[in-house]
């Protein structure tokens, strides 16, 4: 009886987005993955808003209230604001129905560990779940993007998100080896705003880098220029100021973090088998995560690993999918981590 009135969820809690997608249904939740807070005088927190409301006030809030992300690097950074956050993602996703507690599978990194995933348990379980499952983000994603990870070949994935790039070579329907860098669209952003300060001496919030990137950033070299207005504090005169930065200023401030990313991929080749080299070479590399989203990315990811790329169809959400999909059929998780 507990099964017929329960949902069943899949959570990708990740560092920019939270997806939950609902068995049956699909996607029923797509929220940034940030708390709006009010502290008061003795220290006690208040939740103003979460997800898209919470966003809009990151870097816009008097000094009693703080709008925070509370996962970082893909893992909790703040339990509390955490299990807050994800307790009212989850009630959003359910809207007026009520049910019982819900079996939930989450997506987490492929390098977190045993504490860092307790943590994770603990607030999906105290936000609703009577059951917790785990599975490896770029493992659900490459289930998420189609590719065949029960056939006897190789296949390969690089999830390139906010807080962390994960890299998966599966066959037979179990990991052949797995590999995570904390470097992704977070750091990227971070070194967009320290180039227009060091080189313009300009202030400009981490939102406006995020804006910029995705506006005029690229990957690879293209001929036509395109160009944006920044607009940010001056160091010098402490007004505001309107500059026009071009895309190869953002290629330029970015390329040691898409050359992290390339090293992580040739890392994880580096160690996969001859045998399933050799299907590598036919079969490429499926890219998935917001980190494909950048332009050019898959040139600049094929030309730096000599390996054909392809982008994932719906990059953002082939986590959550991939995990919605292991919902219908939980031996494909039991296969998974015997492999």
């Amino acid at each position: 009886m507990l099964s017929v009135f329960s949902r069943e969820l899949a959570i990708d809690l990740g560092t920019a987005n939270t997806f939950i997608y609902v068995k049956g249904e699909g996607i029923v939740l797509n929220e940034p993955s940030v708390v709006a807070i009010k502290r008061d005088d003795r220290g006690g927190n208040k939740i103003l808003a979460v997800g898209k409301e919470a966003k809009m006030m990151l870097g816009r809030t008097p000094g009693n209230i703080v709008a925070i992300r509370p996962m970082m690097g893909g893992v909790i950074g703040d339990f509390e604001i955490a299990e807050e956050m994800l307790r009212c993602l989850i009630t959003k996703a359910q809207g007026r129905r009520r049910f019982f507690k819900a079996r939930a599978i989450i997506a987490v990194p492929c390098g977190i560990t045993q504490i860092e995933k307790k943590a994770v348990q603990e607030a999906a379980e105290s936000a609703g779940a009577r059951e917790v499952f785990f599975i490896e983000e770029p493992v659900a994603a490459a289930i998420g993007a189609g590719l065949p990870v029960s056939e006897p070949k190789g296949s390969m994935i690089v999830d390139i998100g906010a807080g962390t790039t994960e890299v998966a070579v599966i066959s037979l329907g179990g990991v052949v080896d797995s590999f995570s860098v904390r470097v992704a669209g977070d750091e990227m952003d971070f070194s967009i705003q320290e180039y227009i300060k060091r080189k313009y001496q300009l202030m400009i919030g981490l939102s406006t880098a995020e804006t910029v990137k995705l506006a005029i950033g690229n990957a690879s070299p293209e001929n036509n220029l395109e160009t944006a207005e920044v607009k940010g504090r001056d160091l010098a005169t402490g007004v505001p100021k309107v500059l026009t930065i071009g895309s190869d200023e953002i290629r330029e401030a970015i390329s040691d973090k898409l050359n992290s990313v390339a090293r992580a991929a040739m890392t994880a080749l580096e160690r996969v088998p001859p045998e399933l080299a050799a299907d590598l070479v036919e079969r490429g590399i499926m890219l998935a995560g917001g980190g494909a989203l950048l332009k050019n990315m898959d040139l600049f990811l094929s030309s730096a690993v000599k390996l054909p790329v392809t982008i994932a169809e719906d990059p953002l959400s082939a986590a959550v999918v991939g995990a919605g999909k292991v919902l219908a059929d939980l031996r494909i998780l039991r296969d998974l981590e015997k492999g």
